[in-house]
């Protein structure tokens, strides 16, 4: 990887990987030149969200990395949840329109790491109504 390649950094479960997914890093992948996916610790997805995914996290970082959309995809730390920040020093974060945790104080905390120039990007939700995880869930249930 070349340093002027401009990198493009996003977080996400990506339980059951579908549409709305792929629409969200293709909308991430034009924000730069090099996209890294953080996919989230089983724990971090039950502390956050209340229950563990349907797929195991290394099965969730398999689905992302075969959809061919990332040059790099990693789980995520279970200790401090920055330190990839740190260690990837993104010019651009993208975020699900309906990302909360770990968003609030990012700016500050970007700050904090010296990384003051780079961009936070909400992206928009594509067919919300059909492709959210959890309205796939409810209806794989049967």
């Amino acid at each position: 990887m070349v340093n002027s390649d401009k990198k493009v950094l996003v977080f996400g479960t990506f339980d059951i990987f579908h549409k709305g997914h792929i629409n969200f890093l293709k909308q991430a992948k034009k924000y730069g030149d090099f996209l890294a996916i953080v996919v989230a610790r089983d724990k971090t997805v039950e502390k956050v969200k209340g229950n563990l995914p349907r797929n195991k996290e290394k099965v969730r970082l398999e689905n992302i990395k075969k959809s061919g959309l990332a040059d790099r995809v990693l789980l995520g730390g279970l200790g401090d949840k920055y330190v990839i920040i740190k260690k990837i020093k993104p010019d651009v974060i993208c975020i699900g329109y309906d990302q909360n945790a770990y968003v609030d104080n990012l700016k500050d905390k970007l700050i904090a790491f010296g990384l003051k120039n780079v961009k936070i990007k909400k992206l928009k939700p594509f067919k919300s109504d059909i492709y959210k995880s959890s309205k796939l869930k409810k209806s794989i249930k049967g």
